[in-house]
């Protein structure tokens, strides 16, 4: 799941972007108002961590910025204000949740778990699709009564294909997804065929269906038969 931490205290920012790629995220930041307008306006996210008080701006122009391009992304409202206005204007606005600071690593993880669940699975932590069994919680993926031995970008790479099942996605949206900003450096996007090929082949091969079909000349799309 690829997520924007945006926050203006440079400890706090580096604290949870290596916590939370340790719990296998694709983290980006941004410290300032405008620098999360770039990012905002360039990338998708799956979820926003958005601090209110930022440089240049504040964490809730982001968030009316982000409802009025109608995107679904989450978005997870951390702040020091422990406001009641605050946070009822957040929601109201459409953010999902509201953490406090301080607050502990372990919770933010486990609120944006719950957020990710709610928005990508409708609040299921398992997705079964015919003998292929993904436990989100776990980070576990099962084919027919045998765990499937995933590298950490096949498995975000095997959620990007269920989150747009049935969908053609690029091989540009892939690369974008698994390495974010560095998403340039995949030159000619060999390493995009050679990620989706391992992961094609350790799917059918523990549960005897091909689910990744090739869409030549574009990218790929996950169907279910």
């Amino acid at each position: 799941m690829k997520l924007l931490l945006v926050e203006d205290e440079p400890l706090l920012l580096e604290e949870m972007e290596n916590y939370l790629t340790e719990q296998g995220y694709l983290c980006e930041k941004a410290s300032t108002f405008k620098e999360g307008e770039d990012k905002i306006n360039l990338y998708d996210y799956d979820a926003i961590i958005l601090d209110i008080n930022l440089p240049g701006g504040t964490g809730l122009q982001l968030l009316k910025l982000l409802k009025n391009q109608h995107r679904d992304t989450g978005i997870l409202i951390v702040s020091a204000k422990d406001s009641l206005t605050d946070k009822l204007t957040g929601l109201e606005m459409g953010a999902d949740d509201y953490l406090t600071k301080p607050f502990h690593l372990e919770e933010l993880n486990a609120r944006i778990n719950a957020l990710l669940r709610r928005k990508s699975f409708n609040g299921h932590s398992k997705i079964v699709i015919d003998h292929l069994e993904i436990d989100t919680a776990a980070h576990e993926v099962r084919g027919k009564n045998e765990i499937i031995n995933l590298t950490k970008k096949e498995y975000q790479l095997l959620l990007y294909f269920i989150i747009n099942k049935n969908r053609v996605v690029s091989k540009q949206s892939i690369a974008e997804h698994l390495w974010g900003d560095h998403y340039d450096m995949v030159d000619n996007y060999d390493i995009v065929y050679v990620h989706t090929m391992n992961l094609r082949k350790k799917i059918t091969a523990s549960t005897g269906t091909d689910y990744i079909k090739t869409v030549y000349g574009i990218g790929y799309k996950f169907t279910q038969s």
